[in-house]
């Protein structure tokens, strides 16, 4: 009899122990994902860009576009333009190394801002603007310009290929 009291005590402890290791690692998963550092929103509710999360947004809006119209997003790049597009038209670029060779691809968003002709290619802005949904060969996000200005280029001009880290939730954006 004395045996099984000491085991119920020692077994009750145990409990108690691993319930509270349990609930501190609870609290600090929430806390993490609940202040995820690649995604930088602030409390303006404005989607920041950075390069460090760049082209996982990029990749996340264009497989998700549905559930990202109508958020305002701001970020960086350079002005790049290709043949088919409007005079109000732009890709706001990076550009994206894709393997150890350094070779590089330009990746962006596509932007529409009335007075687009001011800014030269290649020229560096930045830009804060609303996501669309337009059609350019296909759906695809279109960040309607609000705000445009240039920029110097930053020393972290090149943005890496998408790596999952980017966890959109509805309670960060």
């Amino acid at each position: 009899m004395f045996i099984n009291i000491k085991l119920s005590k020692l077994f009750k402890f145990f409990f108690v122990i691993v319930a509270i290791i349990m609930v501190i690692i609870f609290g600090f998963s929430a806390f993490k994902i609940y202040s995820n550092s690649n995604n930088t929103v602030s409390d303006s509710n404005i989607i920041e860009i950075s390069p460090n999360n760049y082209t996982n947004v990029l990749k996340t809006v264009h497989e998700d576009l549905d559930s990202y119209i109508g958020k305002t997003i701001h970020f960086s790049g350079f002005v790049y333009r290709v043949f088919d597009l409007s005079d109000t038209q732009f890709v706001l670029a990076r550009n994206m190394i894709i393997d150890a060779d350094n070779r590089v691809v330009v990746v962006g968003f596509l932007c529409n801002y009335n007075d687009a002709k001011n800014f030269a290619d290649t020229t560096w802005v930045d830009v804060t603007g609303t996501i669309t949904k337009g059609n350019y060969h296909g759906d695809m996000p279109i960040i309607d310009v609000t705000d445009m200005h240039k920029t110097d280029c930053p020393t972290d001009e090149f943005v890496y290929p998408p790596d999952n880290s980017f966890v959109p939730t509805n309670s960060i954006i």
